[in-house]
């Protein structure tokens, strides 16, 4: 059985608001067994998937997670919705390039949105901050690659621009959580939480039904490259 099975039985029994009992009982077994499957500490037999699948509605692929959309659905390019329907923001280029484009854009679609619901100057201003100071890391890393590239395109050196962004996006990212946890960064009023930044994944596919698998893929790919980098993680 793999890894995300049993965070995600753990999710979606959350999600449905039941107890670990009553799902147990729902789900014809007991609710040690059922808190061992969902601690990754025994593996269940297919038929319990299959139960499983169609006790939450899902399929058994979004369960094993070999899908990060509930349906089972495998995305390709032409299936994920462009995010916007501007003529020149028309995706140039081999499929993976993309396929890639089209899953960030999407997913920032999302992110933006929740920043519109609960619109905090700085919150917005910092989180753009770095997001664009990775896009730039990024840029500079390729265009670096032309060994006639200009160097004079930039005011930051080519020695100093890696150091000196991780930097910046540290200090980016310490700001954003600050604001968040509901303190003042640079003399701004404390940032009032709303209901704007409460999630589920059932509320995330309702609320965008076109970019939600883009977002759940993109979580998905995120994941599996951070546990291949460090090993598996202990799961919140």
């Amino acid at each position: 059985m793999t890894t995300e099975f049993n965070r995600i039985i753990t999710l979606l029994r959350k999600e449905k608001g039941v107890t670990q009992k009553q799902a147990a009982e729902d789900l014809g077994i007991s609710q040690a067994l059922l808190s061992h499957y969902e601690k990754g500490i025994r593996e269940c037999g297919l038929d319990f998937v299959v139960r499983v699948a169609d006790y939450y509605g899902v399929s058994c692929d979004y369960l094993l997670g070999r899908s990060a959309d509930r349906t089972g659905l495998t995305l390709s390019a032409d299936e994920i919705p462009s995010p916007e329907t501007a003529k020149d923001s028309v995706y140039r280029g081999s499929v993976l390039p993309t396929f890639n484009k089209k899953i960030i854009a999407n997913s920032l679609n999302i992110l933006f949105d929740k920043l519109n619901e609960c619109p905090d100057k700085g919150l917005v201003k910092e989180l753009s901050a770095y997001l664009m100071l990775a896009v730039y890391k990024m840029f500079r890393a390729v265009y670096h690659a032309g060994p006639k590239n200009a160097d004079s395109m930039f005011s930051v050196s080519r020695s100093l621009y890696g150091g000196y962004s991780d930097a910046a996006m540290h200090v980016a990212e310490a700001n954003v959580r600050a604001i968040l946890a509901g303190e003042s960064v640079n003399d701004s009023a404390p940032l009032k939480i709303t209901n704007a930044f409460s999630m589920t994944t059932q509320s995330i596919a309702h609320d965008y039904p076109l970019y939600n698998s883009s977002l759940m893929t993109l979580i998905q790919k995120s994941e599996e490259r951070i546990d291949a980098g460090h090993g598996p993680q202990t799961k919140a």
